[in-house]
């Protein structure tokens, strides 16, 4: 409230009253002040989901389809009017009954065949790896080296072309026993793909490579794993795909002529009862293994890519 003010009559000619400031507001307590609820944002919008590319996937399932129905045609019109050679719907009853219990024993040469694929399968690792601790080094070192190279090249030259099957006699006349000449026979035939790989790739190092490293002083071993290695490894993982695949062609062959357990004795085995059925699904079985094992080392290649 403001007081009233009286003035004296000679005051007439100055105003009535003294102007008043008006109060200035009270400093607020930031601490104590209660803040005003905030307003929620609005949601972000979501990025559209990516539609699914239906012409991409039906290109890719579509032709596998038509050819496994067009085989499946072809074979049940070929076996129409009967014969020796049974039908896909028998050939279906017999895999089934197999598959229902492929693990189990009834003496040393009556076992189911999931045995006799892992039994391959083991003696196809151990001749690949060890086909792979000598082909590869030795592939580097005819790659790095000239005198190297001319000195091996017309052996390898001269050993790469010969049939598998001939080697299985050398190891059987050395170890004396069918599984240690298997696993041989195995080990002979998957090195070359390795070492002629390997070399390659090792002699198609751009030369600005290892000038650098000339430059640097590397040694050679940091040279190999720090330059050669990663340069080689696409060359090197197509020759390990390729070694894979003679591998497991050699052992079914090897297998047949060794005896023991293991799909290719499986296969001789079956053709001596004349189970045709079975020598069917035995071709099936060594097919989808051996796509299975490239589809394997095509995914360890894209993983280990520098193409990128």
């Amino acid at each position: 409230m403001v007081s009233a003010v009286f003035h004296s009559p000679t005051d007439a000619a100055e105003p009535m009253s003294a102007p008043v400031a008006p109060p200035k507001p009270l400093a607020r307590d930031a601490a104590n002040e209660p803040v005003a609820p905030s307003t929620p944002a609005a949601p972000s919008a979501r990025p559209p989901r990516a539609g699914i590319d239906w012409r991409s996937l039906w290109m890719r399932v579509l032709p596998p389809v038509l050819g496994l129905g067009l085989l499946w045609l072809v074979w049940t019109l070929a076996t129409l009017k009967g014969g020796a050679f049974p039908t896909p719907g028998a050939t279906w009853d017999a895999a089934v009954q197999l598959f229902a219990n492929p693990f189990y024993r009834n003496g040393p040469n009556d076992q189911g065949i999931g045995w006799n694929i892992l039994n391959s399968l083991e003696r196809v690792g151990l001749g690949f790896g060890l086909a792979a601790a000598v082909g590869i080094p030795l592939g580097f070192i005819i790659g790095r080296f000239e005198f190297a190279s001319r000195m091996l090249s017309p052996l390898i030259s001269l050993l790469k072309p010969v049939s598998p099957l001939a080697w299985l006699p050398i190891g059987l006349l050395v170890f004396k026993s069918a599984n240690p000449a298997a696993i041989w026979t195995i080990f002979i035939c998957s090195i070359w793909p390795m070492v002629v790989n390997t070399a390659v790739g090792v002699q198609r190092v751009p030369q600005d490579y290892l000038n650098v490293a000339r430059v640097l002083r590397l040694s050679e071993w940091k040279l190999v794993t720090r330059i050669l290695f990663p340069a080689v490894l696409p060359y090197m993982l197509t020759g390990v795909r390729l070694s894979v695949g003679t591998a497991w062609l050699v052992i079914v062959a090897a297998e047949m002529l060794t005896g023991g357990v293991g799909i290719g004795f499986w296969v001789w085995d079956e053709w001596n009862n004349l189970n045709v059925r079975h020598i069917l699904i035995a071709i099936f079985v060594i097919g989808i293994v051996g796509l299975l094992l490239e589809w394997a080392l095509m995914a360890l290649a894209r993983r280990f890519s520098f193409d990128d």
